[in-house]
């Protein structure tokens, strides 16, 4: 099978969707793999790395588009590259459709087979390839609401763990996922009051036993969120429902009941957010400020740190992509039905509920599209 690999675009993204033991992977499987001209370079993984094991070098995004009947990226599409999409293309990376109704419909036309990554999902509910992005992006969280929490950014002068004879900052945490486990294990470290709100009692039982004693679980409701809201310092978003909108958990007028200078942070921002008044922001210009209160809302926060993204990414993703080829997209669905679930869209038509349901789009299963 052809396999490309472009060049991410979108503003600050240096992760690539493939490092050279993956390339090798493949070649080896009896693969041809195109990769973009310095495409790995923001992870640190030269042309040549590429080419010493195989890979062929192109040397523009039409190439690796054209070349590839698997085409492996990290982030979606943006408009610059719908031009490429056709509908003997398989993709395979991070989609977030639901909330993006132009994108969605752009790849629908195309008749592309679209296999994201954040809807692959094992019998435990886990799900696989966002997991690592989720894990980064919860730990960033907390790095990036300390900063913002400087008076230098806007924020209310507060360190995050406090000093002795002085109280640490509040940090409170939406969903007790991976995103905000990993939030919670930063913010817990770093020495502040930490506070996450699930709606899952035995989630919230198991972060009792295994999380240090300056973290707090409570259950979510709409009161508990306005009364911890209303103290916090940090707020992050974490909640997710795969391949569907994030829920609004913080509306616009809660913004009322926050101390000013304090800091949302909100990472489900690709999915839609779980904060009114977020929008998705870039590494340029992450920021900006409601109600006196600072919103985060860069949508690729894992793209600061590319050479541990791209390594914690490739690692999950590869055996996923190695299926894909080796059999073909038909048949890797059929035989994985973790994978079955990463098909949104193939042929013009929503494969995924979620996805359909978000734009009232008509809806078939993905298994009939597999004999």
């Amino acid at each position: 099978m052809r396999i490309g690999v472009p060049r991410e675009i979108k503003t600050n993204e240096n992760r690539i969707a493939l490092v050279p033991a993956g390339a090798e992977a493949l070649v080896a499987s009896g693969h041809q793999v195109y990769i973009e001209t310095g495409a790995g370079i923001g992870s640190g993984f030269e042309d040549a790395d590429y080419e010493a094991v195989g890979a062929t070098i192109v040397f523009d995004a039409a190439s690796a588009w054209g070349n590839a009947e698997l085409l492996l990226k990290v982030k979606e599409p943006i408009a610059a590259e719908w031009q490429y999409l056709r509908d003997d293309l398989v993709l395979f990376t991070y989609l977030h459709f639901a909330a993006d109704e132009q994108l969605t419909k752009a790849h629908l036309a195309s008749g592309a087979t679209c296999i994201a990554y954040e809807t692959v999902e094992l019998p435990s509910r886990e799900l696989p390839l966002l997991t690592p992005m989720s894990e980064v992006a919860g730990r960033m969280a907390v790095q990036q609401g300390a900063k913002y929490l400087e008076k230098l950014y806007g924020g209310r002068g507060v360190l995050l763990g406090g000093v002795p004879g002085v109280a640490p900052a509040k940090v409170v945490i939406l969903g007790g996922g991976v995103v905000g486990t990993n939030a919670a294990k930063m913010a817990a470290g770093l020495g502040a009051k930490t506070v996450i709100l699930d709606l899952s009692l035995e989630r919230l039982r198991y972060l009792s036993d295994v999380m240090p004693a300056n973290v707090q679980g409570i259950h979510s409701n709409r009161h508990n969120i306005l009364e911890q809201i209303s103290t916090a310092d940090l707020v992050i978003g974490g909640v997710l429902i795969p391949g569907a909108k994030a829920p609004r958990l913080i509306r616009r007028e809660d913004l009322a009941v926050m101390r000013k200078g304090s800091v949302i942070v909100d990472v489900a921002v690709d999915q839609g957010g779980c904060v009114e008044t977020i929008r998705p922001t870039t590494h340029e210009n992450p920021t900006y400020v409601v109600d006196g209160v600072i919103h985060y809302g860069v949508a690729n926060m894992p793209g600061a740190v590319p050479r541990t993204s791209t390594l914690a990414l490739t690692n999950a993703t590869l055996p996923y992509a190695l299926q894909l080829a080796n059999k073909g997209w038909k048949a890797a669905l059929r035989d994985n039905a973790a994978l079955r679930k990463g098909l949104n869209m193939t042929g013009g038509m929503a494969t995924y509920k979620a996805v359909a349901d978000s734009f009232a789009l008509p809806y078939q299963e993905a298994e009939l599209f597999l004999s």
